[in-house]
């Protein structure tokens, strides 16, 4: 089923935006600050590494859009800079897998016996953003989908959080929010005024296990010709076991085609 395919990517890629022109409401102390502040918040936050080599996640997931809502369980499995491994369940039936790599992105599900194995520009072109591998993965680990290091921002205070708002007036409009303990990524808002699309990522909350900050969860509500939210609940987080990516398409399974 083409739907359960893009809930899945929807789940771990920051994908579509916004059918009309809204900004995200804030209160701003309007006094952007110099330059050198914004890298040191950047700095600041990019502290909080993420020392493991695999990390596992039990989930549970529940998509809603205009049609349908759907309440799902995800199993999660990463190794670092390397794979990630998803598992959808329905009431503890496993009914699709993912396996997605710095090259390659495949799924497939069981209900309708079909599949989709490609590189991220194919993906890309379903989704109409660009994708690849560590984008997926920062997603899940709380961190900005972009290195903020490559881009000019303008520091300012927002909603009693830190807020890193994109300087150059271009097509795409990025803020970034911070919690101002730790400089823990709450939101990473990202609009493209051209095709009137846009996506809101929010963290509710971060927990300290191993001495590695990781979210609790991860929502989502991305707009495009329809809205849709995604609300991620991470269950059960455990680092530095012995994993394995079980994965292979059945035989006698239909291609997705990607127009």
């Amino acid at each position: 089923m083409k739907k359960l395919f893009t809930f899945l990517i929807l789940v771990v890629v920051l994908a579509s935006c916004k059918t009309k022109k809204t900004v995200v409401e804030q209160t701003v102390t309007k006094e952007a600050v110099v330059d050198n502040k914004a890298k040191a918040i950047i700095e600041k936050h990019y502290q909080n590494t993420l020392n493991f080599q695999t990390v596992s996640i039990r989930s549970a997931a529940d998509y809603e859009d205009q049609k349908q809502s759907i309440s799902i369980g995800a199993d999660i499995r990463i190794k670092k800079d390397e794979i990630i491994w998803i598992n959808l369940k329905f009431f503890g039936i496993p009914m699709a897998k993912a396996l997605i790599t710095p090259t390659r992105v495949s799924y497939y599900e069981k209900a309708n016996g079909t599949f989709f194995d490609g590189d991220y520009s194919i993906l890309a072109k379903m989704l109409g953003t660009d994708l690849d591998f560590q984008k997926v993965q920062n997603l899940l680990l709380g961190r900005p989908i972009d290195d903020l290091t490559k881009e000019v921002f303008i520091a300012e205070i927002a909603n009693n959080l830190v807020q890193l708002k994109s300087k150059k007036q271009a097509d795409i409009e990025k803020l970034f929010r911070f919690e101002t303990a730790n400089y823990l990524l709450k939101e990473q808002f990202i609009n493209q005024i051209s095709k009137n699309r846009n996506v809101l990522v929010n963290y509710p909350s971060f927990s300290n296990q191993d001495n590695i900050f990781m979210p609790t969860g991860v929502s989502i509500i991305a707009n495009q010709q329809n809205q849709v939210k995604i609300n991620v609940e991470y269950k059960k987080i455990t680092f530095n076991e012995s994993l394995s990516y079980p994965y292979s398409i059945p035989d006698g399974y239909s291609q997705i085609k990607i127009d």
